[in-house]
């Protein structure tokens, strides 16, 4: 692999305005297809073969006029009762009827749909065409204009379960804060204002590139409204996190005396290679998630291994040809003093740190597993939901329609049940609906349930069924499941509500084999370019913490409500099941950025100099301030995300802010070196006969790799342990 990425540095470096002028062909036509071609994005929560996903399978193929999507225009008074403002509803009915995408509004005195106390009432609001194809646009056009509606003495909103999915996010003026928060930091490493662009600005190609990527794959199958946010996460920090290793090492090699153009080909042999493999890493790791089998989940996985590939190419290819235009400029604009990168290793506390360690690490092993253990405790009290309108920010027209339902009518109203039957199959038939309904509305946990309504063709009807408990309730999932089990096999429950049991029963059922994918091909990789046993072992193991650990700080700070306020929220809110299962490829892949940077450079030391507990030292000092910058950035990225009004997109922020801190300090720096030292040689051990077999992938640089590879082939003791060659053997040859 460093061949392969030196090879494609050099011709990068050799023809750099051919290389800016193909990426700017490439953008340009992504952009243009994107632009003509794209799909719009929608979200598909559905669980294949799940009695939710059948019943609206139902719906769309014979009854398309109940499969339409639906919005709940909500109505309060401010004095006396709503029947004394029976014109000033219609008014707002007739406005709202009038609307782009409105097909009818049924009236709430008609209906039935006023509270016993006559001050809150609602009207059903149907769509012309169904919610996932209108696209959050068109429902924020529609939003603005109920909610905006000015009537005195009337307040009006507009709720239900689409507009809570299909509300609009505005979180770009946080990450422009942790893009600043990342320039700062680069310009503190690096201490020239060019070097600290770079890397910003090389993300933002790859960011951009990426969603145009990701709008093209939106035309070609269900993608997530999520899928560009939280990508474009994970793509921003990893594309200056991969930028920065490779100009670090590039100046590093440069300070080492090497001219410009043998130290780019050395950073890109080394650093670049590490970059590709970490990289792959992440992209094999999130596309998993199509394992899952839930829609969502795949085209989000798929999305962000999208993004992170285009960061993984601009880094390999974009980067070099840039460096090799700037030359010396690479220096212009100094503006903080810099860390002295050609100084001695023994000269550096990460140096001493790395002795220090070594020279006791029981203490330093088990200190740091006991912290870590104690931040993932609160992880075993985990409770998963999926979130609702009444988690939204308070100023939404959604959240206030939210809670004035709950006021007029309970909280069951919320999480409608959507009950459909097949007519054609055996089972219940027309005239047993009445008595189907009633035996729904008898048991325990059910409010009240509406009348059947039958397609034309008398294939299937469909009715409501109210829960008295709302979406995040326990108790609504055990209702379900009750009701379920009481009705014939030709019945069906969907809602949003049931909908999302379902998918959660498909994750509890896919779980284990997607992370044992995960884990499995993260170990083959890492035991194919490190050839060792114990080293892909132990980064599967410290990941884990690394993830619980984020978990934990998920569960104190979300579910319990610990410090709540400090991430804007106003008391506990469930934690969504789907982010904790996007937070796991993705932060399994970072952790092996980091895992794969800091242990390549001590592998290339530990090939030079055979002392383990040196090499360990050195490959700190070596990685130790870029890592733990890369980290900074990340986290920095990571938690602009916290300030969104979204609560589960600041799940995810804190959540991968954590998990990478918690990663680039406690692991790398602590307990990577307590094991290493502990381990000893047996860190290399790879059985001589799995070393035949395995295919050979380096990360080390060609120079080390050819100078020590028959040496390391044929200097395997009897258990199979890699021994180095002495530092004056490698001298000789």
């Amino acid at each position: 692999m460093d061949r392969f990425t030196r090879g494609i540095a050099v011709v990068s470096a050799r023809h750099p305005w051919r290389t800016i002028t193909s990426w700017v062909l490439v953008l340009g036509a992504v952009f243009f297809l994107a632009a003509s071609g794209g799909g719009t994005f929608t979200d598909d929560f559905s669980s294949p073969g799940s009695q939710s996903a059948r019943a609206m399978e139902l719906l769309d193929e014979n009854f398309p006029d109940a499969a339409k999507g639906t919005a709940l225009v909500v109505f309060e008074t401010q004095d006396g009762t709503l029947d004394d403002q029976r014109g000033r509803v219609a008014d707002v009915l007739s406005d709202v009827d009038a609307l782009d995408h409105v097909a009818s509004v049924a009236d709430p005195f008609e209906a039935g749909t006023i509270s016993e106390d006559g001050r809150i009432g609602y009207a059903v609001l149907t769509l012309d065409i169904p919610e996932r194809e209108m696209g959050k646009p068109a429902f924020t056009v529609l939003s603005n204009a109920v909610s905006g509606t000015d009537v005195a003495g009337l307040r009006v909103e507009l709720g239900g379960d689409a507009v809570f999915l299909n509300a609009e996010d505005s979180s770009s003026g946080h990450v422009g804060i942790g893009l600043l928060v990342a320039l700062l930091v680069l310009l503190v490493v690096f201490g020239t204002l060019v070097s600290a662009v770079i890397p910003i600005g090389l993300s933002i190609v790859a960011v951009g590139a990426g969603i145009g990527g990701i709008t093209l794959m939106a035309a070609a199958m269900e993608v997530s409204v999520s899928a560009v946010p939280v990508a474009g996460l994970v793509g921003l920090g990893v594309g200056i996190d991969y930028a920065l290793f490779v100009v670090a090492r590039y100046r590093e090699n440069r300070s080492a005396g090497r001219d410009n153009s043998r130290a780019l080909a050395d950073a890109m042999g080394t650093s670049g290679a590490a970059v590709v493999f970490a990289g792959g890493t992440v992209v094999i790791a999130t596309a998993a998630l199509a394992i899952t089998g839930v829609g969502v989940l795949t085209s989000i996985g798929l999305a962000t291994s999208i993004m992170v590939f285009f960061a993984v190419a601009a880094a390999v290819t974009l980067l070099p040809a840039l460096l090799s235009l700037l030359g010396d400029r690479i220096d212009t604009g100094r503006l903080v003093r810099r860390h002295r990168p050609g100084k001695a290793a023994e000269d550096t506390a990460w140096w001493r740190f790395g002795h220090r360690v070594s020279a006791r690490p029981w203490p330093y092993l088990l200190a740091s597993v006991g912290v870590l253990l104690a931040i993932a405790a609160p992880a075993f009290w985990m409770q998963t939901a999926f979130p609702a309108a009444g988690d939204a920010p308070a100023e939404t027209t959604h959240r206030q329609a939210y809670d004035l339902l709950a006021e007029g009518f309970g909280t069951g109203i919320n999480a409608p049940l959507l009950v459909v039957v097949d007519l054609d199959k055996a089972g219940v038939v027309a005239p047993d609906l009445p008595a189907l309904t009633r035996d729904i509305a008898s048991i325990p946990g059910i409010a009240s349930v509406g009348d059947p309504q039958t397609s034309t063709d008398g294939s299937t009807a469909v009715f409501t069924a109210i829960p008295t408990t709302g979406p995040a309730d326990p108790d609504t999932s055990t209702t379900i499941g009750q009701v379920r089990d009481a009705i014939p096999d030709n019945v069906y429950v969907s809602g949003i509500t049931a909908v999302t049991d379902d998918l959660n029963a498909q994750l509890a059922k896919k779980l284990p084999l997607f992370i044992g994918a995960v884990i499995a091909v993260s170990f083959l990789l890492l035991m194919l370019v490190f050839r060792s046993i114990a080293v892909p072992l132990k980064a599967a193991a410290m990941n884990l913490l690394s993830i619980g650990a984020a978990y934990g700080v998920l569960v104190a700070v979300f579910q319990w409500g610990w410090g709540s306020s400090l991430v804007g929220l106003e008391g506990p809110t469930p934690i969504t099941s789907i982010i904790v299962v996007i937070m796991f490829p993705i932060l399994f892949g970072l952790s092996m950025d980091y895992e794969v940077f800091l242990l390549s450079r001590i592998r290339e030391e530990y090939v030079r100099t055979g002392d383990n507990t040196e090499s360990v030292a050195r490959g700190l000092a070596g990685t130790g301030r870029v890592v733990t910058s890369a980290a900074l950035i990340m986290v920095a990225v990571f938690l602009s995300f916290v300030a969104s009004p979204i609560p589960s997109l600041k799940m995810l922020g804190l959540g991968l802010a954590v998990a990478i801190l918690v990663d680039a300090t406690i692991v790398r720096m602590v307990l990577v070196p307590a094991t290493m030292a502990l381990l000893g040689k047996a860190n290399w051990w790879l059985p001589a006969w799995l070393d035949r077999v395995l295919p050979r992938v380096s990360v080390e640089g060609p120079a080390i790799v050819e100078a020590t590879h028959d040496k390391l082939v044929n200097t395997t003791d009897d258990a199979g342990i890699l021994s180095a060659p002495e530092p004056e053997e490698l001298i000789s040859r």
